[in-house]
């Protein structure tokens, strides 16, 4: 039965990356078990294993085990994380969408950060895939952390009523990600969710912003949820048309 759009909520995960990845899984499934039927939930970047560069092959090899996990609770959820993954022989950082026991859009990070010298272990995905996709009659947009701050990607994703962050975002720039997030929710005039590392080297921010710029952070919760509405997008086009269909 296909899910009715008004009924959807969206959710911003708050998660620890330890160096147990089993652990990390467990955690994660739990906090996507307790969430609300038919829900998008965003999950912080490599939140299974972080940037665990001095293990990658047991970083790699945690892969398949993990989405089979993760694929059993996500009936009646859209469930967005990345993971690392190795493919012929190259790794990328590939975002996944997930629901109702399949895989149904995948796309590896386009803009790696130099600065952390991800380059230097990833292979770079394609700015032409990222894209609007449509799950449940919402059209979803992803920006993979440092992506956020490439604004041809925002136009990419013009139209999209939800653009979803998965992060690892460094805590020297907290302020950036929190302007930048709000920014693209008022210039995309749609929900933005943002999902960043609870660890200790980024800003443990998660947060849902709607059309109108209003941010809503996560607290002390684990999981940080708004009900969806279709309607306030479209309000909210219609009050201030700036050309957005």
């Amino acid at each position: 039965m296909t899910s009715k759009v008004s009924e959807q909520k969206l959710c911003s995960l708050s998660l620890l990356t330890t160096n147990n990845y089993n652990t990390n899984l467990q955690t994660l499934l739990k906090l996507i078990e307790q969430t609300s039927d038919k829900s998008l939930i965003v999950a912080p970047e490599v939140c299974l294993t972080g940037f665990d560069y001095d293990n990658f092959e047991a970083v790699t090899e945690f892969f398949p085990h993990a989405m089979e996990e993760i694929k059993k609770v996500s009936f009646g959820k859209i469930i967005i994380l990345t993971i690392i993954e190795k493919r012929d022989s190259k790794v990328y950082n590939f975002v996944k969408v997930i629901h109702n026991g399949e895989v149904i859009y995948e796309r590896a990070k386009a803009k790696l950060f130099h600065f952390g010298n991800e380059h230097e272990y990833f292979e770079e995905g394609e700015s032409r895939h990222v894209e609007i996709i449509e799950v449940e009659g919402i059209k979803i947009g992803i920006l993979i952390c440092f992506e956020l701050r490439f604004k041809e990607l925002w136009q990419k994703l013009e139209g999209a009523d939800v653009i979803v962050v998965p992060s690892w975002w460094g805590v020297l720039r907290a302020e950036h990600f929190t302007v930048l997030t709000q920014a693209l929710a008022i210039m995309n005039q749609c929900y933005v969710v943002a999902s960043d590392s609870l660890n200790e080297d980024c800003t443990k921010t998660n947060a849902i912003i709607n059309p109108q710029g209003k941010v809503l952070l996560n607290g002390n919760s684990p999981c940080l949820e708004l009900k969806y509405s279709k309607n306030e997008i479209a309000l909210m086009r219609r009050y201030m048309d700036v050309g957005i269909g």
